[in-house]
Formats: structure tokens, sequence, C-alpha cells
């Protein structure tokens, strides 16, 4: 019998009960027809991440990022605002701008016609003879584009909801931490061997912690300390309290915005689709992760501290650790992601039951089985 389609697979998992869930299937990571299938009812349609709004501190301050093959800039205009437009020149359609930088105006590299920050056309070598031309007429498209707790998010999809009323049920859980004045000091761009789904499930479950990072942070990681409620609409997470391995993963003394054990937990988020939030009460980290293939994921990798450690004297070594310990972590999660990958090829391949730390892993699979086949899903509530 020939195996069924990855949507008719997921939405057989999908439809098992949380005390008897397995896997997703294999054939949803590595079917390209099912990536092209995520691309359009997902990344498409969702809000994605483009990293924190203090990385376009300055007029001019611009970076760049491909949604859904739409290549896409993102930049503080003159007013102060942060806008995003199409990364495409209207003359012959080159892209324009390239990584991260700051521009007084934007100027396309085949025929320097010009835009302005507000991406209106300013200039047009050799196009005033030319009949029918009008340079008020042209303007590059706008992109959606909002904040939210320091967060720059885009999307295609005009009809979506804000982001902040698509997160509004997560806002007041994580008030406290006071995310939106964490500073980042690092960010980087990567490309991994796997499947954007292997990552970032990778993220949403502790279960892993003592065994692949036994090198660094799985010793400090009690399984029995987790919390792992159902999650919600657009996000699902996990609590840990316990005393850091780091001082900065718990509250600084001067942090008067925590109380009692909050001073010890961090919060794990998962935004969907991707959007991924280490929250610690003394720093940060996230990653943002956008398919570029079913074996390989671009990721957005950054990090930094809460105000309370930046404003002490030891910041600059604060900020050194938490960068190394990260790197080495990422490296031990790029490990394991890119062997999850290369065994979910093997044709003998099967999903296995889902432990309970893995409630989230069953969330995100609901959400997709949702937005690629239909799924009809279902809530608890939430969080305290």
């Amino acid at each position: 019998m020939p195996p069924l389609p990855p949507a008719a697979e997921l939405l057989a998992t999908a439809a098992r009960p949380f005390e008897d869930a397995r896997a997703m299937p294999p054939s949803v990571y590595t079917s390209a027809d099912f990536l092209q299938r995520e691309l359009d009812t997902i990344f498409a349609r969702e809000w994605m991440c483009v990293g924190r709004a203090s990385a376009l501190a300055e007029p001019g301050d611009y970076l760049t990022y491909e949604l859904a093959g739409q290549p896409v800039m993102v930049l503080r205009d003159r007013e102060g605002g942060v806008r995003a437009f199409s990364n495409v020149c209207l003359h012959r359609m080159s892209t324009l701008l390239e990584g991260r930088g700051n521009r007084r105006s934007i100027v396309c590299p085949y025929h320097a016609w010009t835009y302005g920050l507000d991406g209106r056309l300013r200039g047009a070598p050799f196009m005033a003879e030319t009949t029918g031309f009008c340079k008020e007429d042209y303007a590059l498209p706008a992109i959606r584009c909002e904040e939210w707790l320091g967060w720059i998010y885009i999307t295609l999809n005009d009809d979506a909801p804000a982001v902040a009323e698509t997160l509004a049920p997560l806002t007041p859980m994580i008030a406290d931490y006071g995310m939106e004045n964490y500073v980042e000091c690092f960010r980087e761009t990567h490309v991994w061997d796997t499947n954007w789904k292997v990552l970032a499930e990778n993220f949403m479950e502790s279960y892993h912690l003592p065994v692949c990072h036994a090198a660094t942070v799985g010793g400090h990681s009690k399984l029995e300390e987790m919390e792992c409620p159902p999650g919600l609409a657009a996000f699902n997470y996990h609590w840990i309290t316990k005393e850091a391995s780091l001082p900065i993963g718990n509250a600084h003394p001067t942090n008067t915005r925590l109380e009692g054990r909050w001073r010890k937990t961090t919060a794990l988020l998962a935004l969907y689709p991707s959007h991924l939030i280490t929250l610690t009460p003394g720093y940060f980290w996230y990653l943002s992760l956008h398919p570029q293939g079913p074996d390989k994921v671009g990721l957005l990798f950054g990090g930094g501290l809460s105000p309370e450690f930046m404003a002490d004297p030891r910041a600059p070594d604060y900020i050194a650790t938490l960068k190394g310990l990260l790197d080495e972590v990422n490296e031990e999660d790029r490990g394991c992601t890119e062997k999850v990958f290369r065994g979910m090829k093997a044709g003998r391949a099967r999903g296995g039951h889902l432990s309970y730390l893995e409630r989230p892993i069953y969330d995100f699979m609901h959400y997709i089985a949702e937005r690629t086949a239909g799924f009809d899903r279902s809530f608890a509530l939430a969080a305290e």
C-alpha cells in the first residue's frame, strides 16, 4: 500500500489524544510539496519576527529579510518610525539592499533609481524624456510591520490581526519581566542542515537538555522542575523555576519587578510559527526561523541582558559569558537536530510516543495541522 500523503498522515497523528500522542510523521519534515504548503499557508500568512527594534536605532538603519519568497527591507525612517517595504526595485526588479546597515537613501545597484526612507522614488537617471514616466507614480510597496514588547514583526497578510491582539494572552503572563526593556547585545544569522520544524521543536521541549547538553546546561536541568501547560492559539510555553547556573539567570539584586519564585523562573516561549524566546529574569536569547528548503533552515539568533544587568559594572563580562555559553549550546543543538533530520529520511523511520514533557510539541503539531490541513484545534486554558 502506498504511503499516505503528508497532510493525511499529519491529520491522523494530530487526532490522537495527548495521552497517546506521537511525533509528527517523517513526511511532513522531508517532503518538498509539504514545505510549499507551509510557505503558502503559514509563512506567507503569519507574523514573522525579524529581530529587536533596538537593532534599528538611528534613522536610515535597515535590515533585510526574505519572507516566503518576498525580499523585504525593514528600516527606521526619518521620523523615527519602523517601516517595511518590498526590497525590489520598481524598474527592472533588482533587489535593492543586502544585509544590514545605514543609508540616507535607497539606491538601486542596477540603474541607480533612488528611493527615500519613506519608499517614494526620488530620482531616476535618464528617465525625464521617457513618455508617460512620472516619478511621483512610483513608491515601494509597503509591507505590514508592527512592534510588540521590543520585537519587530512583518507579514505579507493584509488581513492578519495585529500582533498585539494575536499575542494578547501572553502579554500579562510575562509582563513583570519587562522584556521590552531588555537590551540586545549580539545578533547573528546561520543556516543549519535540518528542517525548520525540527529546530523549532527542539526549542520547545527541555526533555533533551540532560543528554544533548550534557557538556553545558544539561547538568543544571532537572526535568522534574519543568512545567508544561497546554498551549494557546498563537503560542506554547513552559516554565523552569530553579537556581540558575549563571548569576544572570536569576533576578539582579536591584530588580524590583519580580517577586518570589518569579525571581528564579525562566519562561520558554514558542510564538508561532517560529519565534522562539528563552526569557530569564536576567537575560534573554532567541531564534527566528525560516525554511530554506526541506533540509535547510535559516535562523536569526540573538540575545542580551535585562536593564539591571546592563547597568551593572560587570556587564561586559556577563555579555561575554552569555555569548560563549550560547555558542556552545547552539553547536550542541545543531548536532542533535541535524542528526534527527538525517534519521527522518530513512525509509523505516517512524515517530514514537511523546513524553509528558513534550506537551508543547503536541500543541505545535496541532497548529501545523490546522494551517496546512484544516485540523480543528481546541484549547484548554492557560496560565496563571
